[in-house]
Parts: structure tokens; C-alpha cells; sequence
């Protein structure tokens, strides 16, 4: 450990002698000539420009060879580090130019999901274009309200089209109740198994005291899928059409509540996202008026800045998610209320707007997906 041993000079005058060897500055403090000053160790801020000690007889100079050295060392390994993630963004950077949209969209189509969100860009799509062409043709400000025969047959072969994308996509939706049901189930499994271990072997509970403690959005999930599954055989003609209405008004329901309880989480979600990020700009607020070395600083910013980006991204999607929710909930609210104001233009363009968003984060979803496979490669 370095040391800086305290002048003693003998041109310089002394104050009477203390007891057990000390003595007495023209400051006033006492101090033992025999022992020396420790520099701190866990100091932030060591020597770094040279200096020559006060001492005439041992004269000491400090200079990059006492601390340089280490110093050196730790640039070299922030360097190194520095260097290492350069690569790595680099190569993040020449998988997302490799990856093209068509193999996006390749890997969405390939789930049913998938298939169900381009279907419904279509379909929508199409119900708003009518929408237009039906203002277009009751406005004698831009046309005559004409109809020649083509353009009946045209419309008429879109409203075919659309009614036939909405029962493709309830049909690419059928048994979706399997999933909160396996969910339940498995659940149920996992609490027996652990009352088993540490309790005597119990005899099963009945089915339906599995059912009343599930969680209520599991629930919704559950009984949505079996009243739309009813509301889609009626349209194939299995079931009359009175049940296949009211399995469909219950499948609206849920659907409102589910739509509200997942508007709640995730503004829970996001309060908790925001957070976060004043917590991490408050963090690189306090890195940026430290008074740390340059090679130090840049490398601490540059984690921070890392994690606020990832937290910014968050809170985007969340922004997204939350709009689209927003736009489901407008589209059942007119089912479920029964709501008559500019009703059809209203549900299409919600509708669409819902399918935008849903795509567009599915999108992001496997874009990452398949950037992540073409780093590991």
C-alpha cells in the first residue's frame, strides 16, 4: 500500500514535545512523525497527474507507473467489452437484413392464428371499401346513384366474400376452449400432487370444485370458447339458429369482460413499465454528473442506455396492445348493448384497426423470431 510520509525537515521549527511522541503543528493538530498517512484504497478518485512529495530528504514522485499500470489494464478490458458488443450489434444488424418480410409472413400464415389476422385484414378491408362505395353512391355530390349491372354483381360477389372470411376464420377458431381447459386441468393436477406429498393420499375432488376455484379470466376464456364453438356449428347448419344466437350473446359477454379485465393488467403492467424507466433516467441522469473516468462512463451509459431502450419498447407495444383492446371493446360493446348510432361504419373501422394492430405485433413477434435464429447460426 502507498504511503506519504509527513515532513520533517530540520529547517523546519518544532513546537514543544507532547506526551508518548507527538507534536504540535503551527496549525494545531498533533500528529507522530513515525507514522504516515494511508491512502484509501476504495477511493474513486486515486492521484493521477505526477507530483513531487513536500520531503526534502525522500522525494517521491507519482506517476503513471504506480497507478498507470492498473488503470491501463481495466481500459483495455472496457475496450475489449466494448469491441465484443460492437460485433454482436453488427451481427444483430446483418440477421435483420437478411430476414425479408416474406419469410415473416411465411411463418404467420403457417398458425392458425396467423391465417385468422390475414383473413380479417381482408375481410375488413373489404367491409370498408363498401362502406365507402355505398356513401359514394348515395351522394349526388360525386356520382349519380346509378347501378349499372357489373357494379351490382361486383358488390354482390363481396359481400359473398366477406361472409364467407367470417366463417372461415370461426372455423379456424373451433375447440380454442381446449387450451383454458388443459390450463385448468393441469393446474388442478399440480395442487394434488403437492397436497399428496405432504398430506395422506386425499380422495379427488369433484370436477366442479375444480371449476369454481380456476381463475375467473381462465373462465371467460373457457366458456367463450364453448358458446362461440355453438355459435359456429349453428352457422354451419348443425344446430337451429335460435341456440346458435344466444350461444353467441354469451360469447359477447365474455368477451366485453375479458376485454375490461385485460385493459386493467395491462395499465397495472404499464404503470409498472413506467416506472421502471424514470428509474433507469434518474440512474443514467446520476452516471452522466459522476465524476468517474471517461472509458467507465461510457461503458456504464451505455448499459443504461441499452436498458431504457428495452423499456421504451415495452411501454410501445404496451401502447399498442392497449389500443387494440380499446378498438374490441368499441366492436362487442355495439353487440352487447345493442347500440344502433352509425353502427356498421363504427364496427368496421374499429374492426380494422384492431386487425392492423394485432398483425403488426405478431409481425414483430416472428421477425424476432427469426433474427434470433439467424444470429445462433
Amino acid at each position: 500500500m502507498s504511503s506519504i510520509s509527513f515532513p520533517t525537515g530540520p529547517g523546519r521549527p518544532r513546537s514543544p514535545s507532547l506526551p508518548n511522541g507527538h507534536h504540535e503543528d503551527f496549525f494545531g493538530s498533533s500528529y507522530n512523525a513515525s507514522s504516515s498517512f494511508q491512502i484509501n484504497p476504495l477511493s474513486a478518485h486515486p492521484p493521477r497527474t505526477p507530483r513531487t512529495s513536500v520531503t526534502s530528504s525522500q522525494a517521491h514522485t507519482y506517476t503513471t507507473e504506480m497507478y498507470g499500470a492498473e488503470e491501463t489494464h481495466e481500459e483495455k478490458e472496457v475496450i475489449v467489452e466494448e469491441d465484443i458488443e460492437d460485433v454482436i450489434e453488427d451481427v444483430h444488424s446483418e440477421a435483420k437484413a437478411r430476414v425479408m418480410n416474406a419469410e415473416v409472413w411465411r411463418e404467420i400464415l403457417k398458425t392458425s392464428t396467423g391465417r385468422d389476422k390475414a383473413f380479417k385484414l381482408i375481410q375488413y378491408s373489404l367491409r370498408v371499401y363498401l362502406l365507402f362505395h355505398a356513401a359514394a353512391t348515395k351522394s349526388s355530390l360525386l356520382r349519380k346513384p346509378v347501378h349499372l349491372p357489373w357494379e351490382r354483381e361486383v358488390v354482390r360477389r363481396l359481400e359473398s366474400t366477406i361472409s364467407g372470411l367470417s366463417l372461415t376464420r370461426k372455423c379456424l377458431i373451433l375447440f380454442n376452449w381446449l387450451t383454458p381447459l388443459t390450463a385448468i386441468l393441469a393446474a388442478e393436477k399440480n395442487t394434488f400432487s403437492m397436497t399428496s406429498l405432504s398430506k395422506a393420499k386425499e380422495p379427488p375432488k369433484p370436477l366442479a370444485h375444480t371449476f369454481l376455484h380456476a381463475p375467473p379470466p381462465v373462465l371467460l376464456d373457457l366458456f367463450n370458447g364453448l358458446s362461440d364453438d355453438i355459435y359456429t356449428f349453428s352457422r354451419l347448419g348443425l344446430i337451429g339458429k335460435r341456440t346458435g344466437e344466444r350461444a353467441a350473446k354469451i360469447s359477447d359477454w365474455c368477451w366485453f369482460v375479458a376485454t375490461i379485465i385485460a385493459l386493467v393488467e395491462l395499465n397495472f403492467e404499464r404503470s409498472i413499465t413506467k416506472t421502471n424507466m424514470k428509474h433507469v433516467e434518474s440512474k443514467l441522469y446520476n452516471e452522466s454528473m459522476s465524476g468517474a473516468t471517461a472509458n467507465s462512463t461510457a461503458q456504464v451509459t451505455k448499459v443504461v442506455e441499452k436498458e431504457l431502450e428495452k423499456l421504451q419498447k415495452q411501454d410501445y407495444w404496451l401502447q399498442v396492445q392497449r389500443t387494440k383492446l380499446l378498438m374490441d371493446l368499441v366492436f362487442v360493446s355495439y353487440d352487447v348493448f345493442n347500440l344502433k348510432p352509425a353502427r356498421d361504419t363504427v364496427k368496421a373501422i374499429a374492426a380494422l384497426a384492431s386487425a392492423f394492430l394485432s398483425s403488426a405485433k405478431l409481425f414483430n413477434t416472428h421477425r424476432n423470431t427469426l433474427i434470433l435464429k439467424e444470429t445462433q447460426h
